[in-house]
């Protein structure tokens, strides 16, 4: 009997706590405060008020006028762009404006000898073969694009060995061509204006200058 009766009080209590566990509902959290006592909140500049803009304000100013019988010109060109950097800051103090300038050009990087394309690809290979017999070992048969079935003969930064690797070649009974070879790449030009009688050359002097020009330019 009082083991029946343990029984049934255990379901009662497991019933019990089953219930409340359902049926309670947790106490809401205090809200955090947003920011600390002292320190504003946090505002995105798109909710922000703007102040009013006047109309007529100015948006720029002109420059200031150049001195009479100022020298305005376009040094150049520069193909490196840190060459470029260096000689903005040496002629900084001097001139009354300056600004660099960058434009696409085609500078030329060597020269190339070869042999012009023959009437075919047994032809090339044929030549090739001739020039091996007579000791010319470094040479390249074009196999595609516009230059196919040429022979490259080489390529080279100074136009004299080129010249020299043609008469070497035309020496044993051939014909080879030289020609330039030109690539896109970035130049850079130094428009400014400065007091009359301004010596550039002087101004950039160590930073190399040989082959640049100044060219008279309008002043801005």
């Amino acid at each position: 009997m009082l083991l029946r009766v343990l029984v049934v009080l255990l379901a009662c209590m497991n019933l019990g706590v089953g219930l409340w566990w359902a049926l309670h509902v947790d106490p809401a959290p205090a809200p955090l405060a947003r920011t600390d006592p002292g320190v504003g909140s946090l505002v995105l500049l798109s909710e922000s008020p703007r102040p009013p803009v006047d109309a007529s304000a100015e948006l720029s100013t002109d420059p200031e006028p150049l001195a009479a019988g100022s020298a305005c010109l376009s040094i150049g060109p520069f193909n490196d762009a840190g060459a470029v950097r260096k000689a903005m800051n040496t002629l900084l103090p001097r001139a009354e404006r300056i600004q660099f300038r960058e434009v696409a050009a085609t500078v030329l990087k060597g020269y190339r000898v070869y042999l012009p394309p023959a009437a075919s690809h047994a032809d090339a290979l044929q030549i090739s073969r001739t020039l091996a017999a007579r000791g010319i070992t470094d040479y390249y048969v074009v196999t595609a694009g516009g230059e196919e079935n040429s022979i490259a003969l080489g390529s080279f930064k100074e136009l004299a060995n080129a010249t020299a690797r043609r008469d070497a070649i035309t020496a044993l009974g051939f014909t080879p061509s030289v020609e330039p070879r030109m690539e896109p790449a970035a130049q850079w030009w130094i428009d400014l204006a400065a007091a009359p009688g301004f010596d550039w050359k002087a101004g950039l002097a160590g930073l190399g200058v040989d082959g640049m020009t100044a060219q008279a330019a309008p002043c801005r």
